[in-house]
């Protein structure tokens, strides 16, 4: 079962800008469809980018204009792009395939917003 692990978080002022990359244990190429995920204090985890192999992009109401996914399957590597932070962006962000395997969530990154 292919495992995740999530870097690129961190304490980010409203309006600042970070990347966020998913390295996968093993190939994701064979993967339809893979997500970026995040869950606040209080909150049930959710949906908030995916992409498919046939490259379309799908994005939470919420972040749409502010956040960009992408996939490297050379290096089974997932990313998000998150640009224009809010401080209720503040989470901590996973990466998974779409439908998530419950098996494979990582341990995620934090991002903090705040002024």
């Amino acid at each position: 079962q292919v495992q995740f692990v999530e870097s690129g978080g961190g304490l980010v002022q409203p309006g600042g800008s970070l990347r966020l990359t998913c390295v996968a244990s093993g190939s994701i190429s064979s993967i339809y469809a893979m997500g970026w995920y995040r869950q606040a204090p209080g909150k049930q985890r959710e949906l908030v980018a995916r992409f498919t192999t046939g490259g379309s992009t799908n994005y939470a109401d919420s972040v749409k204009g502010r956040f960009t996914i992408s996939g490297d399957n050379a290096k089974n590597m997932v990313s998000l792009q998150i640009n224009n932070l809010k401080p209720e962006d503040t989470a901590v962000y996973y990466c998974n395939s779409y439908p998530p395997s419950v098996g494979s969530w990582g341990q995620g990154t934090q991002v903090t917003v705040s002024s």
